[in-house]
């Protein structure tokens, strides 16, 4: 027997320099970028220390000129405000990068005591402009009074005790010459502490969310708006006090041709004990004057609506009336598993308080004589089910599967089905429904649990993984996710096809289900269709089931699947280059692709070409 020679392990770059030598110079790279920056969680600090800009970033921005820039006002109300923290919010404008604004600070102190101060701190500068209201007025009125003082293109809000990041306006000033019919602009944000050191909680938001507004004051800071268009919004009201900036930005948006969001930390919202911000019970009239601003955002816009307040102190819970009940028509692909469809059909009629349905189940070629038997006693037990044969070859193909089911459906509305669902409680077929009802929604999904009660669904993220995934998959039911957006109404790009709701003209204008897409990304590239042409999709979390996952299917773990995986991915992200591009436009591009539970994203980040 010939004894072989004992190889030593090669070194990591000589392993680096075959992959390179075998693959090439951008697989490589894209190689190392994977392994050594995407799957690293990264802290706040970290994330700051490469993604803010630099002191050579903010002398360039200096020296940069916008030829038609805007001028921005700064609308501050004052009162009483400790003059560490005016010193801090007047530095912060008098060192941004953009030399165009106007600072209006409106005193309602009623003493002038901040009048001194101010002059000391204004030192002569001519855009710094004071008024002493003589009383208060209220923080609606005392906001009102700064906004009158405005002499600018735009109007920005910024609290009397928060500072500006130093590009602030810089960045809103870019973003009006990229996009001169930009009239609603809004940026991220975070907090600081007390003393002005600690920078924590950083809010990264989505682009414009109609459904997450209606759920929560979710753009807050930095808000800027058209001059004209504030002076057409009536400015702030005193009885929404507490939520004034709620009721004011909805009023805005309304009116709002295009909303531009910049995805920057631009805003650093102080906190102190007893805030809104620090101890959301400390103020409970204000989430009532919340519930309030939503109300009166419904009625005009002629929208008929119940809202409660929701789980979480600021958040809010809508039920849209419906003004006829349709017939719903839910399409159940089916092999075998008689037991799991069992489960979902009863749970369906039991729990459902919704019973205007009509239950199509679609036979996918079951091979187990007690599943016909089922079929036969099952719909000589119910008037409202029918099952018809799926006789495709080829095997599984979901796509086709469910568009041959929709043939068959007489109902204005769809209710996709997997056999593995169990509804929860007696709202879910109601509250997607309602939402799907709107003239604006084609799709609306639900939120989903694994039967150990974590999270299954809460929505779909084009991007995660490198193609599309589920937010927040393993997140106990209990907690509310990232800023909330696992319990959150919401615009996405997607939900899944394993409990939706969907208009059937729509379904039938966008050509249904991509047959091409037999098992993978075919409820993904449904929605992306649909958004294309123009409607919302929702996901509504009031409406919950189980999803028992990969029950009736099983793992995608043979070679002929994972082929068949590969190809659809592959042709997922031919269709779909420019939003995998671009970024989910209701995601952020500072939160990573690698995980489901919205970290932060690696500020060494490489684009990845698909």
């Amino acid at each position: 027997m010939e004894v072989q020679e004992e190889r030593k392990p090669k070194s990591l770059l000589a392993k680096t320099y075959d992959y390179w030598k075998k693959n090439g110079a951008r697989k490589c790279m894209k190689k190392i970028y994977m392994k050594f920056f995407r799957l690293e969680e990264v802290s706040f600090r970290q994330w700051q220390k490469g993604a803010l800009p630099t002191q050579r970033d903010l002398e360039r921005q200096r020296s940069a000129s916008f030829p038609s820039g805007p001028a921005i006002s700064l609308a501050v109300p004052l009162y009483r405000t400790p003059e560490p923290y005016l010193k801090a919010m007047i530095q912060s404008v008098q060192a941004q990068t953009y030399g165009k604004w106007q600072l209006c600070l409106a005193d309602g102190s009623g003493d002038g005591r901040l009048e001194e101060a101010v002059k000391q701190l204004a030192a002569g500068d001519h855009r710094i402009c004071y008024r002493n209201l003589g009383e208060n007025r209220g923080i609606a009125g005392n906001t009102n009074a700064a906004l009158e003082m405005a002499e600018g293109d735009y109007v920005a809000l910024l609290d009397h005790d928060d500072m500006l990041a130093p590009d602030a306006l810089y960045e809103i000033a870019k973003c009006v010459s990229q996009h001169p019919e930009a009239d609603v602009i809004y940026t991220d944000e975070d907090k600081v502490d007390e003393k002005g050191r600690k920078y924590y909680e950083p809010h990264f938001k989505p682009d414009f969310n109609l459904d997450l507004l209606r759920t929560m004051n979710y753009i807050c800071h930095l808000f800027v708006v058209r001059r004209e268009l504030a002076d057409r919004a009536g400015g702030f009201r005193p009885e929404f006090d507490g939520a004034q900036d709620y009721d004011f930005i909805f009023r805005c948006t309304e009116l709002a041709a295009q909303i531009r969001h910049i995805p920057k930390l631009l805003y650093h919202w102080r906190c102190h004990r007893g805030s809104t911000a620090q101890d959301p019970a400390s103020k409970q009239y204000a989430f009532d004057a919340g519930l309030r601003a939503v109300e009166a955002h419904y009625r005009r816009m002629g929208i008929r609506a119940r809202v409660s307040h929701c789980v979480k102190p600021g958040m809010y819970h809508t039920v849209y009336e419906r003004p006829y009940d349709p017939l719903v028509s839910v399409i159940i692909p089916n092999k075998d598993h008689r037991e799991d469809l069992e489960l979902c059909i009863t749970s369906l009629l039991e729990k459902s308080s919704y019973q205007k349905l009509e239950i199509i189940v679609v036979e996918n070629n079951s091979t187990e004589p007690e599943t016909f038997a089922w079929y036969e006693e099952k719909q000589k037990e119910l008037k409202n089910l029918r099952v018809v044969k799926w006789q495709g070859r080829g095997g599984f193909n979901y796509s086709a599967i469910n568009n041959y089911g929709v043939s068959f459906a007489r109902g204005e509305y769809l209710l996709l089905l997997n056999n593995d669902i169990e509804m929860i409680d007696s709202c879910c077929v109601e509250e997607l429904l309602g939402q799907c009802m709107r003239p604006d929604v084609a799709v609306a999904g639900a939120r989903l649990y694994y039967g150990d009660d974590t999270i299954q669904h809460a929505g779909v993220i084009v991007g995660l993984g490198g193609v599309a995934g589920h937010a927040f998959v393993g997140l106990p039911r209990s907690e509310w996710g990232y800023m909330a957006k696992a319990v959150a109404a919401q615009d996405l790009s997607a939900v899944t096809a394993a409990c939706m709701m969907v208009k059937k003209e729509v379904y039938l204008d966008v050509g249904g289900m991509t047959e091409a897409l037999a098992v993978a990304f075919n409820d993904v590239d449904f929605c992306l269709k649909v958004r294309e042409k123009g409607w919302l999709v929702v996901y509504e979390p009031a409406a919950q089931a189980y999803h028992y996952e990969s029950k009736s299917r099983g793992l995608e773990n043979t070679p002929q699947k994972l082929e068949r995986f590969h190809g659809e991915m592959r042709l997922f992200r031919d269709r779909w280059r420019k939003i995998l591009e671009e970024g989910d436009p209701y995601y952020n591009v500072n939160l990573t692709l690698d995980r489901n539970d919205f970290p932060l994203r690696n500020p060494y980040w490489m684009p990845i070409e698909f």
